[in-house]
């Protein structure tokens, strides 16, 4: 087994987690689970051991990975031999989501396509924001697809024990 940081560093690098993901709609023990399994060591941890990590209620860490398996952030795993269920960070969790806010693009490009059609006949300074927004979107909709090609290319490259993404 490696070594963790202090745990103070540990301890903070776990609420750094915690929030960065609340703006996006993961709760603060949600995001405490995954700083904290970002950093286990070993990788794959228990209920109780997230319990007992994050001096969190068993309850809450149930309700909390029920909700991050669903988003698929974190995945359900049974060790060789082990009768107990374990939690770990999904190997394509972070591509997966990045190609779902991907598809947002693709969304807020079109909205601003509509609003575009319904300013057909509006002077250049009103259709301006929206003609920024639209170019911006389509932009990053046209671009992104190669650079997720371009980190598969590059992860599938890596020696399995490397490739992580």
């Amino acid at each position: 087994m490696g070594e963790l940081p202090s745990a103070s560093a540990a301890q903070h690098f776990v609420e750094e987690v915690s929030l960065t993901f609340e703006p996006f709609g993961v709760p603060r023990i949600g995001g405490q689970i995954i700083g904290w399994l970002l950093i286990a060591d070993p990788p794959q941890q228990t209920g109780g051991d997230l319990a007992a990590a994050l001096g969190a209620s068993k309850a809450s860490i149930s309700t909390m990975t029920r909700f991050l398996i669903q988003v698929r952030l974190i995945e359900r795993v049974r060790l060789p031999g082990q009768r107990r269920d374990y939690f770990q960070i999904r190997a394509t969790a972070w591509a997966e989501l990045l190609e779902a806010r991907m598809a947002g693009l693709t969304t807020i490009r079109r909205m601003a396509e509509r609003g575009l059609a319904v300013l057909a006949d509006a002077p250049a300074p009103q259709r301006a924001r929206l003609e920024t927004m639209y170019a911006m979107y389509a932009f990053f909709e046209r671009e992104m697809p190669a650079l997720m090609d371009r980190w598969h290319a590059q992860q599938a490259q890596r020696p399995a024990d490397q490739a992580h993404e």
